[in-house]
């Protein structure tokens, strides 16, 4: 399975769709608001730019990938005014994988130029939107051409699926019954590919340049915990219910790994400071629930089962992947099948996701 070619999160707008299932997505970027706005106001304060360069890391399809970028905006325009400067003009550059649905990116310009205005009273003509299809495992903007750099739930991702997985069988994911190779395995990917990311991003940042990403991650130091891996185990059972029950060929469910690694803080700041480019600014931890609608007004009755919620989720995130390697016909079932078992579990325990959110300035 080449990574780059069939990693990508649902597209469109159907129901089905990341775009109308990602609203635990969006609850992340605000729990890290205040990060953001503490990093963007420290680099404007220092020397307030006359123009300044962006780029949303993994910003995929949907509300979201707007969302995150107004963030920025906004707080470059408060700093501005208290400092008595103008909105300078601002490049954005959103990137993902080229499978991503940038259609429907562009399609919501309009509507991100009403909120743009709404907020900061600027016109269109002083944010400008670039799509920038490739992996951030390589290098994407030139030398010393970026002022701020963010990404949220993308680095998790890994650029393959890590070597030498063949022991996995019967997961699909790093698990409880996972041999130690395979924890290996997954770990040196992630240090491997996130030291490629810092060293590509250290070439494109201009000095003083700074960087938020929020990993999916854990606070254990048992990188098979239930906290980071049990989401997957549990879709994992429904697979090999389905090879049981002969719907799915077995050497089929074990040559299936999903290509993502949840790092602890402690592993994120390790391999910062390994790469040497970047000073942590600061680190945090944060949870939310597996359930996005807990506690929210729910659209529909459906909305209102925490199972179905999760599975729509899960489904948005994973489709395009799992497509690739068992084709389509099993799909309806399979998340049929988490439907009802996610269901049981939250029902009996507490799921929530941990998010590791770091802050960073590139060195002079």
């Amino acid at each position: 399975m080449e990574v780059v070619q069939v990693l990508c999160m649902k597209g469109g707008n159907g129901d089905t769709s990341y775009a109308k299932n990602s609203l635990l997505q969006k609850k992340v970027i605000s729990l890290t608001k205040a990060i953001i706005e503490e990093t963007v106001t420290n680099l404007c304060c220092n020397n307030f730019p006359t123009s300044l360069c962006i780029a949303d890391l993994g910003c995929s399809s949907g509300p979201n990938t707007f969302f995150a970028v107004l963030e920025v905006v906004s707080t470059v325009d408060k700093v501005g005014k208290k400092m008595g400067h103008r909105l300078p003009e601002i490049q954005v550059f959103l990137n993902d994988l080229p499978g991503n649905d940038f259609n429907t990116i562009f399609k919501s310009l309009p509507k991100f130029q009403k909120d743009l205005q709404k907020t900061t009273g600027a016109v269109a003509e002083s944010c400008f939107i670039t799509g920038v299809p490739g992996s951030f495992y390589t290098r994407l903007f030139p030398r010393k051409s970026l002022h701020f750099v963010h990404s949220s739930y993308g680095l998790q991702w890994l650029s393959q699926v890590p070597p030498g997985l063949e022991s996995n069988k019967g997961n699909i994911y790093m698990a409880s019954s996972s041999p130690p190779s395979v924890l290996k395995a997954y770990y040196e990917q992630f240090q491997s590919d996130f030291s490629m990311f810092l060293r590509c991003r250290s070439e494109e940042l201009v000095e003083g340049g700074s960087m938020v990403l929020t990993f999916l991650g854990r606070r254990s130091d048992d990188p098979s915990s239930k906290e980071c891996c049990y989401i997957w185990e549990l879709l994992a059972v429904a697979l090999n219910d389905m090879v049981t029950e002969g719907r799915i060929e077995e050497g089929k469910m074990d040559s299936f790994n999903i290509p993502q690694y949840t790092p602890s803080q402690g592993e994120v700041k390790c391999e910062i400071d390994k790469e040497g480019s970047f000073t942590v600014n600061g680190v945090e931890v944060s949870e939310v629930n597996w359930n996005a609608y807990e506690g929210e007004l729910c659209p529909s009755d459906a909305h209102k089962d925490g199972g179905h919620n999760v599975a729509m989720l899960m489904r948005a995130v994973s489709e395009p992947l799992l497509v690739s390697h068992f084709g389509d016909g099993i799909i309806e079932e399979v998340f049929s099948r988490y439907k009802t078992i996610v269901a049981d579990r939250m029902s009996k325990e507490t799921t929530e996701f941990i998010n590791v959110t770091v802050s960073m300035t590139k060195r002079g």
